[in-house]
């Protein structure tokens, strides 16, 4: 149940909100008209890789469209740069609705949320990003939202304090999130569809690295792209981010955009990238735990203080890729190097 103030005008307020979803609608827009976002994909067949995730995509919206009805409450889970938020605009685009794009943090307080529900049309999209990290009353209001399409606001004071009940038109929220584990029951139950983006294959890196290239007017050799793809860590926005960088480091020092994969080799070697897509900081992890202790086991806050790191961006950031590749092992004394990891830093 919210609050809303007596004190409060409300149309103001109303306004207040249609400015902030029309100016997030605009910066998606605005985004896509610049030319390195020209190959977002349009479509659920325009969107490279996750195929099993697209037939059942495919599926729930052909169902929805002959249902004439909202598709159901969506949530995306998986590490972060996997292509969360382009899918839910794809699927707007599918649907033939708008995408209202917002993210946790930016719902401060209860009116935040109201006024992005209250201002829905029948059939559209809520995309919320990050959203394990919903304060506690802004979740609770999602719950009526999202189950029953309404909404219960008190508002006035004292004697005066009286419910009011508002409709919404039946809508479907798309969630997002790198920590599914942090998202409360309550709150993950309401959503229809839970599914996993997992990491893309080279394959796909290289279709989605050639995709962006042309987009840039660059050209490459097949084992250029196949470079990019391969240090990538699985990860779209990585290979994008990283062909970025070649892109400069080809305009610079080649003065061309013809790309090849000593070229790439060089551009990587100077961000100190290697060829397993390991950047310096996961390399001094893996180090310090081989040097100092011998590849483990060995504590987190001890790592941390060694490397004058965090240990929050330890474990969000350097872990995840070096337990994917299989080169450490988290147990309940600490972090080990697996055989793998310690072979990896031994041939450096």
């Amino acid at each position: 149940m919210a609050i809303l103030s007596s004190r409060v005008n409300q149309s103001d307020q109303k306004r207040s909100n249609s400015a902030k979803i029309s100016n997030s609608s605009s910066e998606i827009e605005n985004g896509l008209e610049k030319p390195e976002y020209l190959s977002r994909p349009k479509s659920l067949d325009q969107f490279i890789g996750q195929e099993k995730l697209k037939f059942f995509l495919k599926i729930c919206i052909n169902a929805s469209r002959l249902r004439k009805d909202a598709l159901d409450h969506i949530l995306f889970f998986g590490q972060p740069g996997l292509g969360k938020t382009t899918l839910a605009l794809v699927l707007a685009k599918e649907m033939g609705v708008n995408c209202k794009v917002t993210s946790a943090p930016n719902l401060e307080r209860p009116r935040d949320i109201i006024g992005l529900l209250m201002n829905l049309k029948e059939g559209e999209i809520l995309f919320i990003d990050e959203i394990h990290c919903l304060k506690r009353v802004t979740e609770e209001i999602l719950y009526s939202a999202m189950e029953d399409f309404y909404i219960d606001l008190t508002v006035g004071a004292n004697r005066g304090t009286r419910i009011r009940r508002v409709n919404l038109p039946k809508f479907t929220l798309v969630g997002a999130t790198t920590k599914l584990g942090s998202i409360s029951s309550p709150l993950r139950d309401r959503f229809g569809i839970c599914q996993k983006i997992d990491p893309y294959s080279i394959n796909d890196l290289e279709k989605i690295i050639n995709q962006f290239g042309k987009s840039f007017g660059l050209n490459f050799t097949e084992n250029a792209i196949y470079q990019l793809a391969s240090r990538s860590r699985g990860t779209p926005r990585i290979a994008i981010h990283l062909l970025k960088r070649v892109r400069d480091f080809a305009m610079v020092m080649a003065n061309n955009l013809n790309i090849n994969e000593k070229l790439v080799n060089e551009a990587l070697e100077q961000q100190q990238i290697d060829a397993k897509g390991l950047d310096l900081s996961s390399i001094q992890f893996l180090t310090f735990i081989l040097n100092n202790y011998d590849g483990g086991p060995v504590g987190l806050e001890t790592i941390a203080a060694g490397l004058g790191e965090e240990s929050s961006m330890i474990e969000s950031v350097i872990e995840p890729y070096l337990l994917q590749l299989g080169f450490l092992s988290r147990t309940s004394r600490g972090r080990v190097l697996t055989k793998s990891g310690r072979n990896y830093i031994l041939g450096k």
